[in-house]
This record gives C-alpha cells, structure tokens and sequence, in this order.
C-alpha cells in the first residue's frame, strides 16, 4: 500500500520539477526577451502564414484543372467504349453474312447437315434446345481473402468464394456427362476456352465474370443431369455445398438458347479429296 500511495501523490517525476525550476532560474523557457529574438520569431511565423496561404491557393486554382481533366478522361472512355460496341455489332453482323455464305455455298455440294454438326460442336454456331442450367454462387457470408490453393488452406472457409478451379471442374463434368454445348453466363465455350483467375476474379476467355456463375448445358435434359450429379464433379460441388456453403442449383430446361462464340479461328484448313480431284 505504501507502493500505491507513493505512486499516487508523486504521479510526476520530481526530476522534470528539478529541471522546470532550474530552466528558470537560468532565464530559459516562455517567450523570447530580446528585440532580436522577438523579431525572428514574428518573420518566422509570417514565414510559415505566407507558405500556407500559397498553398492554399495553388490547390484552388489546380482544383478547377483537375476536374476539367477528369471529365475529359470520362468522355473519352465513354466515346471509346461507344465506339467498341459499335464494331462489335460490325463483326457480328459479318459473322452472320459469313454464316449464311457458308450455308449457302455447302447446299449446293449438299454436305449442310455436316457442315452444321461441325458448327454446332466448334461453338461457331448459335445453339438452341433443351438441357440443364446449373447456377454456382458464392457463399451467403463470402468475402475477399485467402492465398494459394482454397481447397488446401484454412483460410478458405472464410471466404467461401467460388474458384477458377471450380468451374473447370463444372464444365468438364457436363462435358464428360455428354452436354453438347457449354456456355457460362452468357459466354459460350470452345474447345479453345479458357477459364482462369485473376486476383478474385473468374475470367473466361479473358473475360472477367461476376456471380452468380449460371451454366447454360445443351443435351438430353434428364440424362445430363442424373449423370453430372453423380459424377466425380458432380459430388465435388456437393461437397463445396455441404463443407463451404458454396450455394449451388440444377434444373432441366425445355428450351435453351447459347449464343456463338465470339471469336473462332480457322488456324489450318486442308481440302477433302474426293474421287477425280486432288
């Protein structure tokens, strides 16, 4: 108790009451005395008034500049993005005359239904039928987070986020299940497709998506669901469902519709030989 009592009436060190007292005894401390002192100490602080109030109106008069350059960047991208929109309905609009020349060329050697089959399965072509839709979506409570693999580390049932790796899992599931075309959120795959990461971000084909990741499946509606839902996928996605409250659904559909891929490239091409020609 003596401690405490000590502590309490002595709370400040009597050495800094030393030092205060002998700091005036010697004169020091408070306001300068001399003329000189006084002086230095009044520029000193109109010194430090003129570089505020310059600085106060330099930001002032950038303010202004600065929003100006804003607004212009904004119209800019606006105007650029105008302008890609438009040329992506130029190149859809070709790719449909290029379609129909196509068909109508292949009529007259009378290979359409091949040529048809090869566009379906190539993803060159708009696809329209039944099948299943299968919707993957985060978990309720899922938030950013977590390093290298989701599945191996603990941090992932934190986050509770839908992975790259996940939607490869999906897609080839259905694919082995016998889906005759794939599409995700609008996307349609190819055998050239490509489903990635970048950061959080699902990219399919470099194109970055959001979710709900909706999964668009052409085949025989029953049979591909019955036999992704049992496959090794399939039990995957239940087990995400069940350890990390990934929120998944699956529902056949009479009537589905799977836009063209946005870009396939014929890389090599070589003619059929046919009997009497080379």
């Amino acid at each position: 108790m003596s401690l405490l009592t000590n502590v309490m009436d002595h709370s400040l060190d009597e050495g800094y009451a030393e030092a205060a007292a002998r700091r005036k005894a010697a004169g020091g401390g408070g306001m300068p005395k001399t003329l000189s002192a006084k002086l230095g100490l009044a520029a000193g602080l109109v010194l430090a008034a003129l570089v505020v109030t310059v600085g106060a109106a330099q930001a002032r008069v950038a303010a202004p500049v600065v929003a100006k350059e804003r607004e212009e960047l904004i119209d800019r991208i606006d105007r650029e993005t105008e302008a890609a929109d438009k040329l992506e309905g130029t190149v859809d609009t070709l790719r449909d005359d290029v379609s129909a020349r196509q068909r109508a060329a292949l009529k007259e050697t009378g290979d359409t239904d091949r040529s048809s089959l090869v566009g379906i399965l190539s993803g060159a072509t708009e696809v329209r039928g039944p099948g299943v839709k299968l919707v993957v979506n985060d978990a309720k409570e899922a938030t950013t987070g977590g390093d290298g693999d989701p599945r191996e580390t603990s941090g992932f049932s934190d986050t509770g986020r839908v992975r790259d790796r996940d939607m490869q899992r999906v897609v080839n599931g259905l694919w082995e299940s016998g889906a005759e075309a794939v599409s995700i959120n609008g996307q349609r795959l190819t055998a050239l497709s490509a489903v990635r990461a970048a950061g959080d971000a699902i990219l399919v084909d470099n194109k970055p998506l959001v979710p709900p990741y909706t999964v668009l499946a052409v085949g025989d509606g029953k049979r591909l669901s019955t036999r992704f839902q049992n496959s090794a996928d399939g039990l995957y996605l239940h087990a995400l469902q069940e350890n990390y409250g990934i929120r998944t659904g699956i529902s056949v559909e009479s009537d589905l519709r799977l836009p063209a891929a946005p870009s396939v490239i014929v890389r090599t091409a070589q003619p059929r030989n046919e009997k009497g020609t080379s």
